[in-house]
């Protein structure tokens, strides 16, 4: 999809098409009973099936976290919840990877936010940032080349110019794995979702510059815009900033 959603001015997410044909980049902003359920998935395959597929994972994410949500779950059971959404989601995708979809995936990285408490799920190198006055924590991207600085065989610097960058190692449709993370929010934190259209060009310190307290509809849009100057790749973000 292309466009912004808005919930409430409490969250916004945009995507943008960018220098590609279509757009594979598929996002989710909705209420969840007491809390918010964020996700970005960015699909691989060809003849358009990374498009299907990462709408299949949005979807699924949607409908199963949704229907088996319920007000009072721990933080690890939400965990617990998204681990089997993102296993659901993977499932059907590689149910329905025949014919010119065969070797479809996508990565996936979701939030469930309640009272600024956030359990991230990721699978893939999408990604999930912890802003303050600097960035506190990312998740750890399933990738050739994160395993390539782990074993400090490359820089980070280096990883942005890499030819290797695009391999993924797990995916929704092909070599499952997801991690599942706790983050505590304060007042003024932001908590951003990202594509690798979107991460994969911008800098970092991009979020040290930006003024967090403009609306996020304006926010938003100016990562996005800063990124299209220079991606090759759909782009798309979602941020949401915790209050008290």
């Amino acid at each position: 999809m292309d466009g912004m959603i808005s919930l409430n001015g409490a969250i916004v997410g945009k995507s943008c098409i960018g220098k590609r044909n279509n757009n594979e980049d598929a996002l989710i902003v909705e209420k969840a009973k007491d809390g918010y359920l964020l996700a970005i998935a960015d699909g691989i395959g060809g003849h358009r099936a990374g498009e299907v597929a990462s709408e299949i994972a949005v979807t699924t994410l949607s409908e199963e976290f949704g229907s088996r949500y319920h007000e009072g779950m721990s933080p690890d059971e939400i965990g617990a919840l998204l681990s089997d959404s993102f296993k659901s989601a993977h499932i059907a995708i590689g149910t329905g990877a025949v014919g010119e979809k065969e070797g479809m995936g996508t990565t996936m990285v979701a939030a469930f936010i309640r009272n600024n408490s956030a359990v991230i799920a990721n699978t893939g190198d999408s990604r999930a940032y912890h802003i303050r006055e600097r960035v506190l924590f990312r998740t750890k991207d399933h990738s050739v080349i994160q395993s390539l600085i782990d074993s400090h065989q490359i820089s980070e610097e280096d990883a942005r110019h890499h030819p290797l960058r695009a391999m993924i190692t797990n995916s929704l449709g092909s070599s499952f794995l997801v991690d599942i993370y706790h983050l505590t929010l304060r007042s003024g934190d932001l908590l951003l979702l990202s594509s690798d259209g979107f991460h994969d060009y911008v800098d970092e310190d991009i979020f040290m510059d930006t003024d967090k307290k403009m609306p996020l509809s304006e926010l938003v849009s100016g990562l996005v815009n800063e990124a299209l100057r220079v991606s090759r790749d759909n782009v798309t973000v979602i941020v949401y900033r915790a209050t008290d």
